[in-house]
């Protein structure tokens, strides 16, 4: 008989290196805390995971009690009993940035999205970070209610 096989892949047992399901973005096991988050950035691929550290360290420097996990293999990032207000996920040429309630932030992420409460931040390769404006959109997310997942 044949073995069953798995729908969704997995990293292969004592193997160090996680899948990276379409686009390139990390299947990374869900969790609380920097570690997941952490994990999920090492297995960034290319020049995403400097952007990812670049990106993790502005938002712990901008929020030092930040919450962090990693839920449906994006990290989040949050207020401790206030939900999320940010989340991190990757695509083949860009890394898009999730503000769940952008629509509130001054101004507003440029990129729009299906919710009307959500806006993005996508950042290609070699592609410009306003990192004075990124943490004035963590400093302003941060105080707002934040998306319960």
């Amino acid at each position: 008989m044949a073995k069953k096989t798995s729908a969704k892949p997995e990293t292969p047992a004592g193997s160090a290196t996680p899948v990276l399901l379409s686009g390139g973005n990390p299947q990374i096991t869900k969790g609380d805390g920097d570690g997941p988050v952490q994990a999920y950035i090492a297995a960034m691929p290319g020049w995403k995971s400097a952007v990812g550290r670049r990106l993790d360290a502005l938002i712990e420097e901008t929020v030092p009690d930040v919450r962090k996990a990693v839920k449906w293999n994006s990290p989040l990032y949050g207020m401790e009993g206030d939900g999320w207000f940010l989340g991190i996920h990757c695509f083949e040429k860009y890394i898009k940035i999730a503000f769940f309630r952008g629509a509130s932030l001054d101004p507003p992420p440029p990129v729009s999205s299906k919710t009307k409460e959500t806006r993005y931040l996508h950042i290609p390769e070699n592609g410009p970070l306003d990192e004075a404006r990124f943490a004035d959109w963590i400093k302003q997310a941060s105080q707002l209610p934040g998306e319960r997942m």
